[in-house]
């Protein structure tokens, strides 16, 4: 890579697990490599890379605006004029990877595509299934996020792809940890629960919903929903529905939930499908219990197969609420296994990872 340019490409970027590795993982490189370029229609956030990387958007402000296929084409145009104007390049995409792929083969630029979500939630039509079969073993390189992952990734596409574990810095998460924060839970004595996601399908809340409507009159309880999404309103109209207004509120997502996730006993995931979720490591972090759904892929990796924390079946709110009491009835036990996913966070650790990237990447001839 002495000679070459590297172009990370991530056409939308809209908050979330996926665009906190962008951040990290782009200023690493961007210090171990001399020419880093990302580009991007989300201008909004260009302050988020440091001054050696060029950042590459579109000259008006109005994009942000559009649809994220919208944002893909404009970006993939802008990809093809880098890929020409330096030919020694290339293209690290964490982001349209099918279409990134097809260009960077048409044009002759080198590829590694970084996948971000398990597959059960994106290869279930069978002719996109094919496409993308034969698609992403075009590619130079494909990078996923868990050893489960890159299971799935071998059974899926028969695709054989190389794991790095998302970066994960624990002094700036305890940092921030201890930014001033109005109290988002009662002062009185109630289990404490926390989530953080989108509104939307793949995060599943409502399965949360439920569960806790369940155990309305079982256990005293006050929990909050961290996030933003086309779902809101859905959640509130169940909240009222249930009569769940004073044990249940919901927050607008925030750049730095960990002085959130601070406040809480135990923080619930929900997904129907992830790649490996940051907040689990996050929450971990900031010593939060954790439940989640036994989804693919991530969350187990995480939880040491559920002796690190519990596992419920994805989607099935009867199992969580159950799992829930079983925290408040055997918290000494469930600290007990706390402790031993804790002490994997080495696993994670930012440095180590980032390392990881850059031979990866270095490689490239």
């Amino acid at each position: 890579m002495k000679h070459k340019k590297l172009i990370i490409f991530m056409p939308s970027i809209e908050g979330g697990g996926v665009e906190k590795n962008l951040f990290i993982v782009s200023n690493f490189l961007s210090i171990k490599l001399k020419k880093v370029s990302v580009i991007s229609a989300s201008k909004k956030y260009s302050k988020k890379f440091n001054n050696k990387i060029e950042f590459i958007s579109p000259k008006n402000n109005i994009w942000d605006q559009f649809s994220r296929r919208v944002k893909y084409m404009v970006c993939l145009l802008m990809l093809i004029k880098e890929i020409l104007k330096n030919r020694n390049s290339v293209v690290f995409s964490f982001q349209a990877n099918i279409y990134c792929i097809l260009i960077c083969k048409i044009f002759f630029a080198k590829v590694i595509v970084r996948s971000n979500s398990s597959p059960d939630g994106w290869s279930k039509n069978y002719i996109k299934k094919i496409f993308y079969k034969i698609i992403l073993k075009k590619a130079d390189k494909v990078m996923v996020n868990s050893i489960d992952f890159k299971k799935k990734i071998k059974k899926h596409f028969d695709v054989n792809a190389i794991y790095i574990y998302n970066p994960l810095n624990k002094r700036e998460i305890i940092k921030k940890s201890f930014f001033k924060c109005k109290k988002i839970f009662p002062r009185k004595k109630s289990l404490k629960i926390i989530n953080v996601g989108r509104f939307v399908d793949q995060k599943d809340q409502m399965t949360i919903l439920k569960a806790l409507n369940e155990l309305n009159k079982k256990i005293n309880f006050h929990a909050v929903l961290v996030g933003r999404g086309i779902l809101k309103e859905n959640f509130l109209r169940y909240i009222k529905e249930k009569n769940l207004g004073k044990q249940i509120k919901l927050i607008k997502y925030t750049d730095n939930p960990f002085k959130l996730i601070k406040q809480a006993d135990i923080f619930i995931l929900s997904s129907k499908f992830e790649g490996l979720p940051n907040v689990l490591l996050e929450a971990t972090v900031l010593k939060k219990f954790i439940i989640s759904s036994n989804c693919p892929t991530g969350p187990r990796e995480i939880l040491l197969n559920g002796r690190g924390g519990l596992l419920f079946k994805t989607g099935n709110h009867i199992d969580l609420s159950e799992k829930i009491l079983f925290y408040e009835m055997n918290k000494k036990k469930c600290n007990i296994m706390f402790k031993k996913t804790y002490k994997e966070l080495w696993r994670f650790d930012h440095k180590y990872n980032l390392e990881k990237y850059y031979n990866l990447i270095k490689n490239f001839n």
